[in-house]
């Protein structure tokens, strides 16, 4: 196992480990908004360890599906922001 390898399975389990706050606040948050900030947590994670894999296992062919994902999640996150401030006038 190379240095690098050792690395990317770290940041994996990291962002792994970041999923149970977020899975949490989906969970019991007090509003819409904290479950659907928790939604676009758990989307980002998805994102980056896809990312983190594609590296891993040498196959640059998936960060055309990272890519894709990042502007469907960016937009996501617009509308839901777009949506939060109209419903809180």
């Amino acid at each position: 196992m190379t240095l690098v390898s050792f690395l990317l399975d770290a940041a994996i389990a990291a962002l792994a480990v970041t999923l149970l706050p977020a899975l949490w606040r989906i969970a019991r948050g007090p509003s819409e908004v904290d479950r659907a900030i928790g939604v676009d947590h758990v989307f980002f994670v998805f994102v980056a360890v896809l990312a983190l894999l594609a590296v891993r296992i040498d196959r640059f062919e998936v960060l055309d599906v990272v890519f894709v994902a990042t502007l469907v999640g960016f937009v996501s996150a617009v509308t839901l922001a777009k949506y939060v401030s109209r419903s809180r006038r």
